[in-house]
C-alpha cells in the first residue's frame, strides 16, 4: 500500500512538473515573440521619427534660406528692425508648433511600440490571478 501510494505520488509530481514546464515553455515563446514585434515595432519607430527630423531640417533650412532673403532685400534700418522681428516671432512659434509635433509623434511611435510586450505583460498578469 505504501509502494502504491508513493507511487501515485511520483507520477502527480510528474504530471505537475511536466505541466509547469510547459506552461514556462509557453512563456518563454510568448515572451520572445512579444519582444521581437517590440524590437520589429522599435526599428519602425525610430525610422518614422529620423524622417520627420529629416523633413523638419529640411523645413528650417528653407525658412532660414527665406529669412536671409528677406533681410538682405531691406532698404532701411526701420525696415531691417521689422523684418527681424517678424522672423523671430515667426520662428518662434515655428519652433514651438515644431516640438509639439514631434512630442506627439515621439509619444505615439514608442506607445505603439512597446504594445505588444504591454499586451504580453497583462495576460501573464491575468492568467496569474
Amino acid at each position: 500500500m505504501a509502494k502504491q501510494a508513493a507511487e501515485q505520488f511520483a507520477e502527480a509530481s510528474a504530471e505537475v512538473l511536466s505541466k509547469s514546464s510547459e506552461a514556462a515553455d509557453t512563456a518563454m515563446r510568448d515572451t520572445a515573440a512579444a519582444l521581437t514585434e517590440n524590437g520589429n515595432a522599435s526599428r519602425a519607430a525610430i525610422q518614422q521619427l529620423t524622417k520627420a527630423y529629416q523633413e523638419l531640417a529640411t523645413k528650417n533650412v528653407n525658412k532660414l534660406t527665406a529669412a536671409m532673403r528677406a533681410l538682405a532685400t531691406v532698404k532701411s534700418p526701420a525696415e531691417f528692425i521689422d523684418t527681424q522681428q517678424r522672423l523671430i516671432k515667426e520662428g518662434v512659434e515655428t519652433a514651438i508648433s515644431d516640438s509639439q509635433q514631434i512630442t506627439q509623434l515621439t509619444t505615439a511611435v514608442f506607445t505603439a511600440a512597446f504594445e505588444p510586450t504591454k499586451k504580453q505583460a497583462e495576460g501573464q498578469h491575468i492568467g496569474r490571478q
